[in-house]
C-alpha cells in the first residue's frame, strides 16, 4: 500500500542552530537525536521524464527505511495539510539487485510507463546525507512528527559531473496534525530557516545540470481565488485545469493497467474533460496543436469507453436479474448475459492494454506535455473566457428544448445512437445530445471556478445533476439494446425469452421514472442566478 508522506522542507545555513523543539505546541517531549548515514542513487530517463513530473525513484541504504522508494505528488484535493504531499511506494533492496548498476524493481518500472514512454531508466544522481532525526511526542508517547537535520552532498552522473553541498531541515508528520506542522514552521522560520526553494533533494541536484527540472509546464501557482487580475486568474485557471487532466491521465495509468474499474472510469473522464476544454476554448489555443490532439483524446476515450460501458452494463443487468423473483427468471438468463459481457469485456481489456502499450499513446502523452507547457504562459480576457462558457450553456438549453419539442412517446430503442448532423428525430437521441452538451458546459464551468467562485461551483453542481439524470436514462437505452440482442439470440437457440422482455419493460419504465426529475433540474439550471457570474 502507498504511504502518504506529508512534510515540509526548509533551507538553512551551515551554521544554523536548531531551536528548542520541545516548545512546539502539542509536543510534550523530544527524543534524543539519532544519526543516520544515508546513501541514495536516483534513477530517471536521459530526458528527466520523472523529475519533470515531480516523481522520484531512488535506491537508498542506511536509516530505518532502506530500500527502493518511488515518490509521486499526491494530487489535488484532500485535507489542507496534505497540500504538497507525496505518496510513496517501497520495495526491499534485494529487488532488482542482480544487475550492475542495480535495476529498479519491475513493479516500479510498470508503475512509471506513462512517464518513461519506452525510455530506459538509469542513474542520474547520487546523494549522501548525514541525518540527525528527532521525534516529537505527545503526552502519551505517540510520535507526532519527525524533524530531520540533513547535511547533504550530491553529485550528478553523465557527461558532465557536478557536485554540491547544502544543509536542510525536514519536518514530516507521523500522527500529528497540520496545526503542529504550522507551529513547527513558525519556530523554524523565527530561527532563520527559509521555505525550501526545491521540493526535493533531487530537484535541487538536477537543477545544477538542467534548469526547470520540475513539474512539466504547470502554471506558476494553483489559481483558486487568490491575488492577481481577473484576466490573470481566469487563464491561469484554464491552464491549471488542462494540466490537472494531463496529470490525472498519468496518475491513473497504472490503475488502468492493473484492471481497476474506477481508474478506467476516471481516466476516461480526464480525456473527456481535456477534449471538451480544447473545444470550448478553441479560439485561445493553437488549433494546429489542439485539433490533432482532440482526435487522439477521442481515440483513447473510445478505447476506455468500450471497457467501462461493458463493466457498468454487466453490473446493472446482474443486479436487475437478482432483483427478480426466481419464478420470473426462466432459463439460463444470468449465464447468457454474463457470457455476453465476459466476452465483450475481455476483448475491450485487450484493446485497452494494446492502446496503453502503443507508440500512439506515448505520442499522445508527449503532445499533452507540450500543450501544458504552451498554455502555461498564455493570456486571455476573462470576459471572453466567460463568453465561451456561456455559449456552451446555451447549447444545453437548445438541446433540452429540442428534446421537449419531440413527442413524449418513447421512441424505439435505436441500434446506434447517431450524432447530431442537423435534425434529431427522436427524443432518445435528443436527450443523449443534451447530456453531452451538459458535460461540455460543466467542464467549462469547472475550468473557470477560480473567477466564478461560489456561483460557478453551484452551476457545476447543477449541471452534474442534469448529467446524472440524463445519464441514467441513457444507461437504460443501452441496457434495453443489450437485452434485445441477447434475447433474440436466446430465442434463436430455442430458449424462453420471457425474462429478457420483462427486464426490457422494467428498464423502459425506469427510464421514464428518472425523466420525471428532469423538469425540476432544468428549472434550476435555467435560473438567472445560476448564470449571473457569466455576465
Amino acid at each position: 500500500m502507498p504511504h502518504l508522506e506529508v512534510e515540509r522542507k526548509y533551507d538553512v545555513e551551515p551554521d544554523f542552530v536548531l531551536p528548542d523543539l520541545s516548545s512546539v505546541p502539542g509536543a510534550a517531549s523530544v527524543d534524543e537525536p539519532v544519526e543516520h548515514e544515508l546513501d541514495a542513487t536516483y534513477y530517471d530517463t536521459d530526458e528527466l521524464h520523472l523529475s519533470r513530473h515531480g516523481v522520484t525513484l531512488r535506491r537508498r541504504t542506511g536509516g530505518h527505511d532502506a530500500g527502493w522508494h518511488l515518490k509521486r505528488p499526491a494530487g489535488a484535493g484532500g485535507a489542507p495539510e496534505h497540500h504538497g504531499a507525496r505518496t510513496e511506494l517501497r520495495a526491499p533492496l534485494d529487488e532488482g539487485e542482480r544487475a550492475e548498476p542495480a535495476e529498479p524493481p519491475a513493479s516500479f518500472a510498470d508503475e512509471l510507463r506513462a512517464l518513461t514512454r519506452g525510455h530506459p531508466l538509469r542513474p542520474v544522481a547520487g546523494i549522501r546525507t548525514r541525518r540527525l532525526d528527532r521525534v516529537l511526542r505527545s503526552d502519551s508517547g505517540r510520535a507526532l512528527a519527525e524533524v530531520s537535520d540533513d547535511h547533504v552532498t550530491a553529485h550528478t552522473y553523465g557527461d558532465t559531473v557536478t557536485t554540491s553541498e547544502w544543509r536542510e531541515v525536514e519536518v514530516e508528520l507521523v500522527e500529528g496534525s497540520a496545526d503542529l506542522l504550522d507551529a513547527a514552521e513558525r519556530l523554524l522560520l523565527d530561527a532563520g530557516a527559509r521555505p525550501a526553494a526545491f521540493g526535493s533533494k533531487l530537484a535541487r541536484t538536477l537543477d545544477l545540470r538542467r534548469a526547470g527540472a520540475t513539474r512539466t509546464g504547470r502554471p506558476a501557482g494553483r489559481t483558486r481565488s487568490g491575488p492577481g487580475s481577473d484576466e490573470e486568474r481566469a487563464w491561469s485557471a484554464v491552464a491549471t485545469y488542462i494540466a490537472d487532466q494531463r496529470d490525472a491521465i498519468i496518475t491513473l495509468d497504472p490503475g488502468v493497467r492493473h484492471g481497476d474499474p474506477e481508474a478506467v472510469h476516471k481516466l476516461r473522464v480526464a480525456c473527456r474533460r481535456l477534449r471538451s476544454t480544447l473545444r470550448t476554448f478553441r479560439p485561445f489555443l493553437d488549433r494546429a496543436r489542439t485539433d490533432p490532439l482532440g482526435v487522439e483524446l477521442r481515440w483513447l476515450a473510445g478505447e476506455l469507453g468500450l471497457l467501462r460501458d461493458s463493466q457498468v452494463q454487466a453490473e446493472r443487468l446482474r443486479a436487475a436479474i437478482e432483483a427478480e423473483p426466481t419464478e420470473l427468471v426462466i432459463g439460463p438468463v444470468e449465464r447468457r448475459i454474463g457470457d455476453h459481457f465476459a466476452t465483450e469485456a475481455g476483448q475491450a481489456r485487450q484493446r485497452v492494454a494494446e492502446a496503453l502499450d502503443s507508440p500512439r499513446y506515448s505520442a499522445l502523452l508527449d503532445s499533452l506535455d507540450a500543450l501544458v507547457e504552451a498554455t502555461a504562459g498564455q493570456e486571455a480576457a476573462a470576459a471572453e473566457l466567460r463568453k465561451r462558457a456561456r455559449k456552451a450553456l446555451r447549447r444545453v438549453d437548445r438541446r433540452l428544448d429540442r428534446a421537449a419539442a419531440l413527442s413524449t412517446r418513447p421512441a424505439a430503442t435505436p441500434s446506434v445512437i447517431p450524432p447530431l448532423p442537423g435534425v434529431v428525430r427522436d427524443r432518445t437521441t435528443a436527450l443523449h445530445e443534451a447530456r453531452k452538451a451538459a458535460k461540455r458546459a460543466r467542464y467549462a464551468a469547472e475550468a473557470l471556478t477560480a473567477v466564478g467562485g461560489k456561483d460557478a461551483r453551484r452551476l457545476v453542481k447543477d449541471l452534474k445533476r442534469l448529467q446524472t439524470v440524463l445519464g441514467a436514462h441513457q444507461d437504460s437505452v443501452v441496457a434495453r439494446q443489450t437485452l434485445r440482442e441477447v434475447g433474440v439470440r436466446a430465442h434463436l437457440d430455442h430458449e424462453n425469452a420471457f425474462t429478457y422482455g420483462l427486464l426490457h419493460a422494467r428498464e423502459q419504465a425506469a427510464a421514464e421514472r428518472v425523466l420525471a426529475d428532469l423538469p425540476a433540474v432544468e428549472r434550476t439550471i435555467r435560473r438567472k442566478k445560476a448564470r449571473r457570474w457569466l455576465g
